[in-house]
């Protein structure tokens, strides 16, 4: 195709070199396992290339990110070197401040860790502990 190794980059790099996962690891699973578009395809092979210009589509916790890559990585640096690898291209969050007050006073979700002492006291009282 012409690309030079210069201009590209392996998928799971790029995104490890752009920080947006914690280890090489992680972004390898997550392009294994369906969770990125490359140009609105989904990337199951981490060995998949990316070059200047191509759009990526994955989440990152419980956001959509859209990022279009401006440049290559050579290192894992600091936080604003990675951000100029990069064009972000995500739609802006409406509402915040309700969403967020939203999921304060949703219930808690299987998983979330340990009851507060509030929520203990509530499960006492339905389950007739004293």
């Amino acid at each position: 195709m012409g690309e030079t190794p210069a201009n590209t980059q392996r998928i799971d790099v790029w995104l490890w070199h752009a920080r947006f996962y914690k280890t090489r690891s992680l972004a390898t699973k997550m392009v294994r396992g369906g969770k990125v578009r490359l140009n609105g395809n989904i990337c199951k092979k981490s060995s998949a290339t990316v070059i200047p210009s191509d759009v990526l589509t994955f989440s990152r916790g419980d956001e959509i990110l859209i990022v279009r890559v401006l440049a290559i990585g050579t290192r894992r640096g600091p936080a604003p070197e990675a951000q100029e690898l990069y064009e972000d291209l995500t739609p802006p969050k409406e509402q915040k401040e309700k969403t967020s007050v939203s999921i304060r006073s949703s219930p808690r979700r299987k998983g979330a860790g340990r009851p507060t002492k509030r929520e203990r006291r509530a499960i006492d009282t339905l389950m007739h502990r004293d």
